[in-house]
């Protein structure tokens, strides 16, 4: 069954040449967002996998947007909270955060002071990993409450645009893999 879900995963991923720019294969994932048979057989195999893993969370984290998308179902079908990690001026309460860098500039995310506590385990759950800078912040708010990592789940990751290496030495998982 898994290894028909994640063919049936990669056919429905839609490569787009050249978006945002020139030279960018953008992997677009709003074919698999209306597909609940492949929705629903991602967030098991996230829950399989992490139980093959080990990960026992008590969280999940994502980022915003498609960590909203992906993170809140897992959460769910495990039964355990989901915590928001928002650009800046999103979040109402008391909030922390982490800048992290981009091809040209820099960004910044937020999460709540009171999201987390010390010792708290936690995943985080994003639908592409790229170069690491956004799950980078997300494991910089989480450390910062001193909430444990236990790893960060994708559907997809890039290869060999270094960020196994740059989020080191938390566990990365993705379902599948495409070239940068």
């Amino acid at each position: 069954m898994s290894d028909e879900l994640l063919q049936n995963l990669r056919g429905a991923i839609r490569t787009v040449p050249d978006f945002p720019l020139e030279g960018i294969m953008f992997r677009d994932i709003t074919p698999v967002l209306s597909n609940p048979s492949l929705m629903s057989g991602i967030i098991d195999m996230f829950a399989r996998d992490m139980e093959d893993l080990g990960w026992r969370p008590e969280a999940v984290v994502g980022p915003e947007a498609r960590g909203f998308i992906f993170g809140p179902l897992l959460a769910n079908h495990l039964g355990i909270a989901f915590i928001p990690v928002r650009k800046p001026g999103k979040l109402p309460a008391d909030t922390i955060h982490a800048e992290y860098s981009l091809e040209y500039g820099s960004n910044r995310l937020e999460m709540h002071t009171d999201a987390l506590h010390p010792g708290q385990k936690v995943v985080i759950v994003d639908d592409l990993l790229a170069t690491g800078g956004t799950v980078g912040a997300c494991i910089e708010l989480c450390a910062a409450q001193g909430a444990e990592v236990l790893g960060s789940l994708f559907v997809i990751e890039l290869s060999g645009l270094g960020a196994r290496k740059a989020l080191s030495p938390i566990p990365i998982h993705a379902l599948i893999e495409f070239p940068a």
